[in-house]
């Protein structure tokens, strides 16, 4: 029994040391100034292609910095993504509280609520395995990235390091790859494409006919324009059959919805008001996260 107990206190200590090294390993500070050369993930699926007999697959990536990402690109992610980004030290405390009462629901550890802070601590430095002791050394790191670096810098590493395809990494090659365009020339449609196949961009592809894709895609895109991101264009405006399906939040800046039905009615007085209230505004906010969840953020940044 003594020779259980001391390999049971040895193996808690093991454990206790595992996690507890994450507090000063890796060195973080790096990032500040060098891009990461190989992330785990990108080791875990080179990995698995060994496994598989994939021996020439290569990683594909294009490093970009933030200024020469589309504004389209960045809008959307966030919206999808962590729509609380700007305003967070790490972590949505609201959407990892609805991801426990769903993973209690399902009887299945699936957690999810992850902020793009945490999804890059993973990334980074973790495997894709779900479990407590990953969360854990995630939620570490996690702190100590944004202890560490601007929210810029994070939001910089995230878009070049997450995965957008199969062995598709970094939104310089995605775009490339998908669309033939340099990353600064995404449109509001192919961000929103792209952003909506985040959660699973194995399974799913920006240009391809999934219709969880195109809904998904519809909803950032709604809130795009909602929030004035996006100026619908004469075509749309116009449209006969506005797409209705897509539910977005309760943001109001941007396009005031007086104008869109002043648009499309044949009344001249229309461009009177126009001209009276000048141009349009245009809006900027991130604020609970938009589409995984349905919060409403009725403040204006």
């Amino acid at each position: 029994m003594k020779l259980v107990r001391i390999i049971s206190i040895v193996l808690l200590l093991l454990f206790v040391a595992d996690i507890a090294r994450y507090f000063v390993y890796p060195d973080v500070g790096r990032l500040v100034e060098e891009n990461p050369a190989k992330t785990a993930f990108m080791e875990s699926r080179e990995a698995e292609w060994q496994r598989e007999g994939l021996v020439n697959k290569k990683i594909d990536q294009k490093w970009v910095s933030l200024h020469n990402v589309s504004q389209n690109l960045i809008k959307a992610v966030l919206i999808a993504e962590d729509d609380k980004f700007w305003q967070h030290e790490g972590f949505d405390y609201q959407a990892i509280e609805r991801a426990i009462e769903k993973n209690i629901l399902a009887k299945k550890f699936k957690m999810g609520g992850s902020t793009i802070s945490q999804q890059l601590a993973k990334n980074l430095y973790l495997s894709p395995s779900k479990n407590p002791v990953r969360k854990i050394k995630e939620a570490i790191l996690t702190w100590r990235l944004e202890k560490t670096l601007s929210k810029r810098r994070i939001l910089e590493l995230y878009v070049n390091v997450a995965e957008w395809g199969d062995g598709i990494f970094g939104i310089g090659q995605a775009a490339r790859h998908y669309y033939g365009v340099s990353a600064a020339s995404l449109s509001a449609k192919q961000a929103s494409r792209l952003a909506a196949i985040l959660p699973n961009p194995i399974l799913y592809s920006p240009t391809g006919s999934s219709r969880y894709v195109r809904n998904r895609s519809n909803i950032i895109y709604a809130i795009m324009r909602k929030r004035g991101i996006v100026v619908p264009d004469y075509r749309e405006v116009m449209a006969l059959t506005p797409d209705t399906t897509a539910v977005v939040d309760s943001v109001v800046i941007g396009v005031p919805e007086y104008l869109l039905e002043q648009a499309a009615s044949s009344d001249s007085s229309a461009s009177k008001v126009s001209e009276k209230n000048g141009a349009v505004p245009a809006g900027n906010g991130e604020g609970g996260s938009a589409i995984p969840s349905g919060n409403k953020n009725t403040s204006a940044p």
